[in-house]
This record gives C-alpha cells, sequence and structure tokens, in this order.
C-alpha cells in the first residue's frame, strides 16, 4: 500500500458530498492500493449530521480509508491537503438574481482560496464543483497566489458525461465507444457540447446526426439536463454530479483514457482565441496528474458562435465579483 493522501470535501454532509465521501474511501477515485484520509468541512450547523456521515464511514470499514477529520474550521480541513473538492456552495434562493448568487458564493470561495493558500499542500488539486463553478474556482484560485492557478479546475465533466449519455442513445451506441466528446465554456445553460470530433470506433459520426436533431434537441437537452433532473426529482443531481467528479479527479491523476480526451474547466490560456482572465471549459488530456488542452481542432463558424455566447457569459460573471479577485 502507498502512503496515505488527504482529500478535502467540503459541503461533506450534504447529498453530492455525502455520495462523494463513499466513493473516495472506498478507492474508487485513486484505486485499490491507495489509502485516503478524508478532511471533511461543513458548516457549523451541519456538524451533527457531519458526525453521522463518519459514523456510517467508520462502520464501512474501507480497507483503504486511514481516517476521518470532521470539522467546520477551513484551516482544519485544508491542511497539508493534496486534493479537495470544493462542493459546498449556496445555492439559488426565491428572488435571487445571479449576480446575487455570485455575490454569496464569492465569499465562501474567497475564504476558502485563503485557507488553501495558509494551509494545503503546495502541489494540492482542486476541483470546484459547487455552482457557479467556473467563476467560483476563479475567485478561489484569486485568493491562493502561492497556488499554481492550473491546479484550480471547474467540473463540466457532468456536462461531458451527459452528452455522451445523449448521444449514445441516438445512435444506439453503448457510451464507451463514444470517444472525444467536447464541452466548451461554461457550466451552465450556455455551454457547449461539441459533437464535431467525436467518433466512435475511430469513424466519424456526422453522417448520422442531422443538423436540426444538434441544434433543436441535443444542444438544448444537453444545456438543461440539470434543470430538466430538479423538476422531474425535486432536488438537484447529485449521485451523477458526485459520479462525474470521480470521473474528473481519477482522469486528472492517473490519466485520461487512451486515444480520448475529457472536458475540463481550466484557466484560458489563449487557446481557440479565449483570452486569459477565466475558467473555460476545453477539451484536454491528462498524463501523471496534469492536463494539456488538445490543439489545433477545426472549428465551424457555428461553434465559434456558440464559443463565444459562454465566453461572454463567464466575462460578465468574472466583471460582476471584480472586486473580489
Amino acid at each position: 500500500m502507498k502512503n496515505p493522501v488527504r482529500v478535502t470535501i467540503t459541503g461533506a454532509a450534504g447529498q453530492i458530498g455525502y455520495q462523494l465521501a463513499f466513493r473516495i474511501a472506498s478507492g474508487q477515485m485513486f484505486g485499490k492500493d491507495q489509502p485516503i484520509i478524508l478532511q471533511l468541512l461543513e458548516i457549523t450547523p451541519a456538524l451533527p449530521a457531519l458526525q453521522g456521515v463518519v459514523m456510517e464511514l467508520e462502520d464501512c470499514a474501507f480497507s483503504t480509508l486511514s481516517d476521518v477529520i470532521a470539522t467546520d474550521d477551513a484551516n482544519v480541513a485544508f491542511k497539508d491537503a493534496e486534493y479537495a473538492l470544493l462542493v459546498g456552495a449556496m445555492p439559488r434562493g426565491p428572488g435571487m438574481e445571479r449576480n446575487d448568487l455570485l455575490e454569496a458564493n464569492a465569499k465562501i470561495f474567497t475564504q476558502q482560496g485563503k485557507a488553501i493558500n495558509d494551509n494545503a499542500n503546495r502541489q494540492i488539486r482542486i476541483l470546484v464543483v459547487g455552482n457557479p463553478a467556473n467563476t467560483n474556482a476563479l475567485i478561489a484560485s484569486s485568493n491562493a497566489p502561492n497556488i499554481d492557478p492550473r491546479n484550480f479546475t471547474a467540473m463540466t465533466r457532468l456536462d461531458h458525461n451527459r452528452a455522451i449519455a445523449h448521444l449514445s442513445k441516438k445512435i444506439n451506441m453503448d457510451s464507451e465507444n463514444i470517444k472525444k466528446m467536447t464541452i466548451w465554456g461554461n457550466h451552465s445553460a450556455t455551454q457547449y457540447p461539441d459533437i464535431d470530433h467525436v467518433t466512435v470506433n475511430d469513424h466519424s459520426i456526422k453522417n448520422q446526426i442531422t443538423d436540426d436533431w444538434l441544434k433543436d434537441e441535443f444542444i438544448p437537452a444537453v444545456q438543461q439536463r440539470g434543470a430538466a433532473i430538479i423538476k422531474a426529482r425535486g432536488a438537484s443531481s447529485a449521485a451523477s454530479a458526485a459520479s462525474a467528479a470521480i470521473d474528473h479527479m481519477h482522469d486528472w491523476v492517473l490519466g485520461s483514457p487512451e486515444n480520448d480526451w475529457v472536458s475540463m474547466g481550466v484557466p484560458s490560456d489563449g487557446s481557440y482565441n479565449i483570452e486569459p482572465g477565466i475558467i473555460y471549459s476545453f477539451p484536454v488530456r491528462c498524463h501523471q496528474g496534469e492536463y494539456e488542452i488538445i490543439q489545433d481542432l477545426s472549428l465551424s463558424e457555428f461553434s465559434r458562435d456558440r464559443m463565444q455566447i459562454t465566453e461572454t457569459e463567464l466575462r460578465e460573471e468574472r466583471a460582476a465579483i471584480e472586486e473580489l479577485l
């Protein structure tokens, strides 16, 4: 067995955090040979519920779980952490405008960014799940000047997985055979699920897809899937979000599938004319804990227009919280 690694989960008693804790503790994220120390953060009123999570983790007797730390102190939760999944965030309430949500979450992620900067391992890798994930990741990163900005990422893997699932039903093909799906931009209703480079068994699928289905069904279905789930179950995605977070971290650390790529919200570096200053979802390839943006993909005028729409939204989000960066 390897030495234990420390993994922080914020909002750990919430629905997504609860799902994550057991899957990570059981070895699903980093493998059965990697011991885990879980460091669970919650707000003070949720500490009794968090203690219940700890009790359940203990009762599972996972061979990969070395220790569990439960706290309402961000400095304790991020102490020496090597990986962090920032799940806890302020949900959008009745009457809240998007800017209200941004400002409320800015305070949370400002504090957490500072706690990461002051306490975490300098090589920590962070995934922001709590929405608005891209801009929350930007806020946290800007408050952690001693951590490489590349180590702050936002989750668009859920959208990536949703797009593959929707396409697999359309073409009657197992999802594992669908490669090179891309989510561009923001984890929001402006995201652009791009199938132009998708292959099945190394063959393009373009001749199986009509423009009408792509524009009128596929793109809206992926963009609005989260809202559809809320309408159906009365709560937002939890199990699928946790599964996507596991996928994101697993592939980032252990490597993305061969002859494929994945979608991650990462700091823009000018690729595809997306100027720096925002966290934007790109197609990336991961290897040995690093990622690189896939370069030189051909883009249609339609794709560029969609990519610009979601970039504009991210620029507007940044402008709303500019004074906090």
